[in-house]
């Protein structure tokens, strides 16, 4: 009798099983807590038809505490971007927006948003997309004048598939309230949305996981920061930090909660760690640019010093500078530090005074004898003096900072001597001759 009440158990237990297993398939996941009819709604349907989308969903935090598509994504009807284009919604009085805004994330997150608006991230796009931007015209030269070749189909190509993706777009939508393809999908951090606001949290924390512990690897940034003009993630390998990154991280705890993750949980620092986690006395922060002292991607470098966003010195440099050293405090000694930095100062100080100002007075000189071409991209002297600073100077400052010898000096200070001397012969040439090399 025991066996056979067993069996019935077992064989019920089975089924219970089996229909579980069919029920929680993705593209078959019925959803019966604590959510809205429109959260069910929603989620069925795109376990249907995105299944990838409902799948990292419900790995997510948001899966966890029921925050569904419709908390997002639902707006009101007079929203600069509601539309009612998803069939599930249509004809209905819910309306939702394609892109989910950070003034959406910031009824959750206020204070991420608010660091961030705070940061030089902040103006990625703002930049170069704002009539009012500082390189706005410089930008819009090169992208459509130049990169596009001046061919009007062509003339948002270049920030179409690259500069946006990075920088951000700023979005635009057409009269059903979709974004408009010039503008979207951007995976920039600065993007800008007709509702004014300023950002792009799933950048660094992707949809619709949105997991922590992926924003704080070094991957979350390197899609941005590398290549040759700011190669960071090259320079975080080739340094002592990224060593032990490399042939450890598999075995570091990457999902402690904010302000939580402290050395223990990893054994050397990776981006988020410097410049934005929670460790020893200092809190989080989505500022980016408060632990900074100096500008290291402008063609000078200097030091920080305006509480503007929009300024290339946005951020307060004195007191950076004491944020980093109390990052590298809970590993190093003091003098480990000072020493480290003062020698980061020097090569600054270096590239100030012996490339830059050098090369600019050649450049000046140059512009006053009307020896320069109006189009710089096909002037030998401006394509040197421009990579001087965007590249090899970027590389040699940045290489510093970041402890990449490498980059500090073979692909930083060793190019930047030769930059220069290319600059003053192509100088003395024009001068001697009066005029422009053919």
């Amino acid at each position: 009798m025991r066996r056979l009440l067993l069996l019935v158990v077992a064989l019920s237990v089975g089924s219970i099983t089996s229909a579980f297993a069919l029920e929680s398939t993705v593209k078959t996941l019925k959803v019966e807590r604590g959510l809205t009819p429109e959260g069910k709604k929603c989620i069925e349907c795109h376990a249907e038809k995105q299944p990838g989308i409902v799948a990292d969903w419900k790995s997510s935090r948001h899966g966890h505490v029921n925050v569904s598509c419709i908390d997002c994504h639902g707006v009101e009807k007079g929203y600069e971007t509601a539309s009612q284009n998803c069939a599930g919604v249509r004809g209905t009085d819910t309306y939702i927006s394609v892109v989910v805004t950070p003034k959406t994330c910031g009824r959750c997150h206020s204070a991420e948003v608010d660091q961030f608006s705070k940061s030089g991230h902040a103006r990625a796009s703002i930049q170069f997309h704002s009539p009012d931007g500082k390189n706005f015209k410089a930008m819009t030269a090169l992208m459509a004048k130049h990169e596009g070749q001046g061919i009007e189909k062509f003339k948002d190509a270049a920030d179409m598939a690259g500069c946006m993706q990075c920088h951000g777009s700023d979005v635009k939508v057409d009269a059903d309230g979709r974004p408009l393809k010039e503008t979207w999908p951007a995976a920039g951090i600065g993007t800008t949305y007709p509702d004014g606001s300023v950002g792009n949290c799933v950048v660094c924390h992707t949809r619709h996981r949105f997991n922590i512990a992926e924003a704080r690897k070094p991957a979350a940034c390197a899609s941005c920061h590398l290549g040759p003009d700011h190669p960071d993630i090259e320079i975080f390998n080739n340094s002592k930090h990224g060593h032990i990154y490399n042939a450890e991280a598999s075995e570091w705890n990457f999902s402690s909660a904010p302000d939580a993750w402290e050395p223990g949980d990893f054994r050397a620092p990776t981006c988020a760690v410097c410049h934005m986690s929670g460790i020893g006395a200092l809190t989080t922060t989505h500022n980016i640019s408060e632990r900074l002292k100096w500008n290291l991607w402008a063609p000078e470098s200097l030091v920080r010093n305006s509480p503007d966003p929009l300024s290339p010195l946005t951020g307060e440099g004195v007191a950076g500078r004491q944020k980093m050293k109390t990052v590298c405090s809970n590993c190093h000694t003091p003098l480990h530090t000072d020493n480290f930095f003062e020698a980061v100062d020097i090569n600054i100080e270096l590239y100030n005074e012996g490339y830059w100002k050098p090369a600019l007075a050649l450049q000046k000189e140059l512009a006053d004898k009307k020896l320069l071409k109006e189009n710089p991209w096909d002037d030998e002297f401006q394509k040197v003096i421009y990579h001087l600073w965007h590249h090899e100077g970027r590389r040699m400052r940045q290489g510093a900072a970041m402890g990449g010898p490498d980059y500090a000096h073979w692909h930083g200070v060793f190019e930047l001597q030769q930059d220069l001397y290319k600059l003053k012969s192509i100088s003395e040439n024009r001068i001697k001759n009066g005029k422009i090399e053919e």
